[in-house]
């Protein structure tokens, strides 16, 4: 059997008097693309900063693969206050690339986003649609092995969001021949029907279902897996 990307075993995560995450077991296996679906307050954010190493559990056992090089978006993501070429090359450069490579490297990445004609305007500048394509190119430029993404289009026009889903459906067919494991919170249960290729229900910190995503979105195996999960895809669970 392959080594996991991530093994929970019963974790938990507590914010004072907030159970954030209540005993959740989970594999995660190289090249697949999982989608955290649930109600806002249900965990999916928590989980995503987990995984990522910004949120210790408090309770329960987190493995991950340390030789599999991360990258995470979040929602609205942080521009620095300077242009976007640099907002790119900033981090190859911290990670150790020489400056002039690492600037190459940024302006590569910015044209596999199509964004090479903003590389030299301030990033905060940018729509919202290019800040976050901004942010793929900047995570795409670390080569990274796991792509962990909050919500990257709640807040885009369809037009914005289009553009980034289909970012993100070819980021995640990897480079190389090695393919990308892509983990990522939705609350558009389309774009988790065309980007996952596994579903995970979230409610009140715990996972209640954790299916394909076919058999997610079929009504009769996914009553039977969690009832709960049945009534919020039918948009009957608040």
């Amino acid at each position: 059997m392959k080594s996991a990307i991530f093994q929970l075993d019963g974790l938990g995560v507590r914010f004072g008097p907030v159970q954030a995450l209540r005993a959740v077991t989970l594999r995660i296996e190289p090249g697949e693309s999982v989608a955290l679906v649930g109600a806002n307050g249900s965990g999916k954010s928590t989980l995503l900063r987990v995984l990522h190493g910004l949120i210790r559990p408090t309770s329960g056992q987190l493995r991950a693969d340390s030789a599999a090089r991360q990258a995470m978006l979040f929602q609205r993501p942080f521009m620095l206050r300077s242009s976007a070429l640099n907002n790119v090359a900033l981090g190859l450069w911290l990670r150790g690339t020489p400056w002039r490579a690492a600037r190459a490297l940024a302006l590569q990445a910015l044209q596999r986003v199509e964004l090479q004609e903003q590389a030299f305007r301030p990033a905060r500048t940018l729509s919202g649609g290019q800040q976050q394509r901004l942010a793929l190119a900047r995570a795409w430029a670390l080569a990274p092995d796991v792509l962990l993404l909050d919500e990257p289009t709640a807040s885009l026009d369809p037009h914005a969001k289009r553009e980034v889903e289909q970012l993100m459906a070819e980021f995640s067919h990897g480079r190389a021949g090695q393919p990308l494991t892509m983990v990522f919170a939705s609350h558009n249960l389309g774009q988790v029907k065309r980007l996952a290729t596994r579903v995970v229900y979230l409610e009140h910190g715990r996972v209640l279902a954790d299916l394909p995503v076919a058999q997610f979105f079929d009504a009769e195996g996914l009553k039977a897996a969690s009832i709960e999960a049945d009534l919020f895809v039918k948009g009957e669970l608040v």
